[in-house]
């Protein structure tokens, strides 16, 4: 079957470390026929330029604080028949547009999304939900590692991220892209909102996997501590003007900032912030939602067709697969090996355990490859047992049993 070719569009602003992080990852994908696209401000593109296989990345300008503007920026050089979406703080296992694209033979589907991994490389994040027009969202109850279709009842939809989505084109095209009024939170959501209103299919993908870091952005630090809600409680005043009746608003908006409100408490409780830092807070949010309430809602103009020809990228992967195991004693030797590998063009897993229980941890690392390390005896999935009594070549077969799907 001919495969799809992909825009992937990543928006990066005052990141461009975690840019980097990612374009490396990007460039280790099995998927065959994808180009990639960065919106970025002038550190991004500087990171960018930095990188080897720059000359096969699309470089887009784009330095506002709006990333639903910098995702149409995007979407409009997108040459492909699929455009897919990730965050420049994550990084994708190697077989992700593999598993995300496939439920697009099925004509009647419009978007997926799959599951987004949280800071320790296994934890699930974000899976498959249900969002309704007052923005509350339900977990969906299902299971294994199959592709879902869904088309939702009326006023529903299915949820998906952005750091991990992808929608058809001429779909994107038709909707006229993200809503700028939403700089940040929500854009997608709304996207999502649309979609099921336009009565089309959504796949929820469990193998489509990224790892999301939560760098820091304005509105959080790296320890995930609030500086600022004004544009959380702007999107979350658009977002109910364009799909909530008027009569609901005030009951919501109160319920999300007692919510906002036990969140920076918490946070203060744990040493995050400091009680001057409330009342900041406050009033961000208190001018953010006046901010929102007057916000244009913009009307969505179909897209242009893609302004560029698509630009094929030919990904760093042509050596095959190589698995490297071994203890942490020895984790220098071990990395360097798995350096050299990368060089050769190999898709890399190193695997570093120690005789301990510590839970295991999962990332992608700078030299490009997949680094598994933790206890020979202790956890990954943490539904696992505190012990197990594993040898070292049976741990590193059951661990490449449980990621094999999405990776190899």
């Amino acid at each position: 079957m001919t495969q799809l070719q992909v825009s992937v569009v990543i928006v990066s602003r005052q990141r461009p470390e975690e840019l980097t992080l990612c374009l490396k990852a990007l460039a280790r994908l099995s998927y065959p026929t994808y180009e990639l696209i960065v919106v970025a401000d002038p550190a991004g593109l500087k990171a960018v330029e930095q990188l080897p296989f720059s000359p096969m990345i699309k470089s887009v300008p784009f330095d506002e604080a709006n990333i639903a503007a910098a995702r149409n920026r995007g979407a409009s050089q997108a040459a492909g028949e699929i455009v897919a979406f990730i965050d420049d703080d994550a990084q994708p296992e190697t077989r992700w547009l593999d598993h995300l694209t496939a439920p697009f033979a099925d004509p009647a589907v419009a978007a997926a999304g799959g599951h987004v991994l949280g800071r320790n490389g296994i934890s699930l994040q974000w899976g498959g939900r249900i969002i309704d027009h007052r923005g509350h969202e339900q977990d969906l109850p299902l299971t294994g590692e199959n592709a879902t279709i869904l088309t939702p009842p009326s006023g529903t939809a299915v949820k998906t991220e952005g750091t991990n989505m992808a929608v058809r084109r001429s779909v994107l095209a038709q909707m006229g892209g993200f809503d700028p009024a939403f700089k940040f939170y929500l854009d997608e959501t709304d996207l999502n909102m649309r979609l099921g209103n336009m009565g089309v299919s959504t796949a929820i993908v469990p193998l489509a996997q990224v790892h999301h870091g939560y760098a820091a952005s304005n509105t959080r630090r790296k320890d995930r501590a609030v500086r600022d809600l004004h544009q959380i409680a702007a999107s979350r005043a658009v977002f109910l003007r364009k799909h909530c009746p008027e009569l609901d608003h005030s009951p919501l908006l109160d319920a999300d900032f007692d919510e906002q409100r036990t969140r920076v408490i918490s946070q203060l409780v744990k040493g995050l912030l400091e009680p001057r830092d409330i009342r900041r807070l406050v009033k961000s949010w208190q001018t953010g939602i006046e901010d929102g309430r007057m916000r244009p809602l913009t009307h969505p103009w179909p897209l242009p067709a893609a302004q560029s020809d698509f630009l094929p990228f030919q990904p760093l992967s042509s050596g095959g697969v190589r698995i490297i195991k071994g203890f942490l004693a020895n984790a220098a030797k071990l990395r360097a090996q798995a350096a050299a590998a990368v060089a050769e063009e190999c898709s890399v897993s190193l695997f570093l355990f120690s005789r301990t229980t510590l839970y295991q941890t999962v990332r992608f690392h700078p030299d490009g490859y997949w680094e598994q390390a933790g206890g020979l005896w202790g956890k990954s999935a943490r539904t696992d047992s505190l012990f197990s009594p594993w040898r070292l070549a049976s741990r590193v077969n059951r661990e490449m049993d449980r990621i094999g799907r999405s990776r190899f």
